[in-house]
């Protein structure tokens, strides 16, 4: 795949839940080594566009098109598409009665089939990248907020995604250990990984994305550079918004 070509792309993608309509025609495209933040208000949708990338939620209508796969057709093989998807929760979502080693090498052994030295080595490594060598032993519950949610990173690059999906990373940490895991958030995308980031820290945004976008009632009310979207805000709801976010 060229780097120009869009390594997602979603085509009118409706999200109903009965008579509520949670997304109202989505078009979004994410090419190759872009880092893409989604912002809204809280009930606008972002999470739920995220979640239907890797089809965490069913899509009622249209395409979703990851790395030339169709994730919206039943017959797709989802979860062949899903072992290049890394996903990171806004609660972890660690095995508790794991230890940090054993949460990181549990798939690629499961599903990749890795020898297991070659799976500890490579956790070892993913594990000195977010700044928590020495936790390989460690039980999940012994850890910090901050620390559990950088493990939950390793764990989702042990599989070696070629996209990695953040629902609120750090939504769910305390503000002095917001900095560590959007630490780690900022080297992943130096190093060209195609992210799309659901978050409410406007900083990282404005200091990674290549593109912002702006959710509100289930529809994309504006996309542009950190710049054009922070800097020049034209849709009066986004206006509202920045003006509510950044002036608390």
């Amino acid at each position: 795949m060229s780097e120009t070509k869009a390594k997602i792309k979603v085509d009118n993608l409706v999200k109903n839940y009965g008579d509520n309509a949670v997304l109202k025609g989505i078009n979004l495209e994410v090419k190759n080594n872009e880092v893409v933040v989604i912002i809204g208000p809280s009930g606008s949708g972002k999470s739920t566009l995220l979640r239907t990338l890797n089809k965490l939620e069913e899509p009622t209508g249209g395409s979703i098109v990851v790395d030339g796969y169709d994730i919206a057709k039943p017959d797709t093989d989802i979860n062949k598409v899903r072992e290049n998807i890394g996903m990171v929760f806004q609660h972890f979502n660690l095995f508790n009665n794991l230890t940090v080693g054993e949460n990181i090498t549990l798939a690629p052994l499961e599903l990749k089939k890795e020898a297991p030295k070659q799976a500890t080595e490579h956790a070892h490594s993913l594990l000195q990248m977010v700044g928590l060598e020495s936790k390989f032993d460690a039980r999940v519950q012994s850890l910090s907020g901050g620390q559990q949610q950088r493990v939950a990173i390793a764990r989702a690059l042990a599989m070696k995604p070629d996209v990695m999906l953040f629902d609120e990373p750090t939504s769910a940490l305390d503000p002095e250990m917001v900095g560590d895991v959007l630490a780690v958030m900022k080297d992943l995308a130096k190093q060209g990984m195609t992210m799309v980031v659901v978050t409410h820290e406007m900083g990282f945004a404005k200091e990674v994305a290549d593109r912002v976008i702006f959710v509100d009632d289930g529809q994309i009310l504006e996309e542009g550079t950190p710049d054009e979207l922070f800097g020049h805000p034209k849709h009066p709801r986004l206006q509202d918004f920045l003006n509510k976010i950044l002036n608390v």
